[in-house]
């Protein structure tokens, strides 16, 4: 699993389209946001706008690209050939991407605490960023199986993205005085008000029923996953 995770953080570095995806745009949009952070309602609210896209952008589309590449090179068939398991030749593969990605949300979300307002909630807001990376993988590992080329990825990511994006950004804008259950049962805009209440100070005790609509489409997106996900391309 290690030697496959090495591998696979050299390959996401020299491919320049999808280390932008995963790098370069999720930074421009943060130094973005956070330079008008005044002009969305404070630093809660571009909290969860940026935890929402940089995880869809970092991880969702990254994940959706190298998966479909993988099995389109005939990598994924070659690796289950081996000794390796299943498991850990999906968990090498998405690592690098998923900590790459986690590192960039803890120093942007810090540069937004050192220049806004500082979290009251941390803990419930860690497990709130790790919540929507769990999300945006199980989508990813379903979404991979509907795509027939690293190509195709920009078309069949587009959904989820859009979806989990208007979520984030109708919470954002509106809170959930109205509409609240269907707004958090959207994936992403529980989570969205989950972060945006842990930046604000929400009790532990309140934020667990935040937390549950969003571990309830993660395990949606995983058993998806299972019945979709291919390991030889696509015919």
């Amino acid at each position: 699993m290690i030697a496959i995770a090495r591998a696979e953080t050299r390959m996401l570095i020299r491919n320049r389209l999808v280390a932008a995806c995963a790098i370069l745009v999720p930074v421009v949009f943060a130094i973005i946001l956070i330079a008008t952070q005044n002009n969305f309602g404070g630093s809660s609210i571009v909290a969860a706008l940026q935890v929402i896209v940089i995880a869809a952008l970092g991880v969702y589309i990254t994940a959706t690209t190298t998966l479909a590449a993988r099995r389109q090179n005939l990598f994924l068939k070659r690796l289950r050939s081996t000794t390796v398991t299943d498991t850990s030749i999906l968990t090498g593969l998405l690592l690098p991407i998923v900590v790459i990605n986690i590192i960039q949300l803890a120093v942007i979300l810090a540069v937004l605490g050192i220049t806004g307002t500082a979290p009251q909630n941390i803990p419930m807001l860690v497990l709130g960023v790790l919540a929507v990376e769990a999300l945006f993988l199980g989508f990813a590992l379903t979404t991979s199986g509907l795509t027939n080329s690293p190509e195709h990825a920009q078309v069949t990511t587009l959904p989820v993205f859009f979806l989990t994006f208007a979520a984030a950004f109708w919470i954002a804008i509106t809170g959930t005085e109205d509409l609240a259950l269907i707004k958090r049962l959207i994936p992403g805009g529980a989570a969205a008000e989950l972060i945006i209440e842990s930046w604000n100070g929400i009790d532990t005790g309140a934020a667990v029923s935040l937390l549950l609509p969003t571990l309830a489409w993660v395990v949606v997106a995983c058993v998806l996953a299972t019945q979709l996900f291919k390991w030889e391309p696509r015919r």
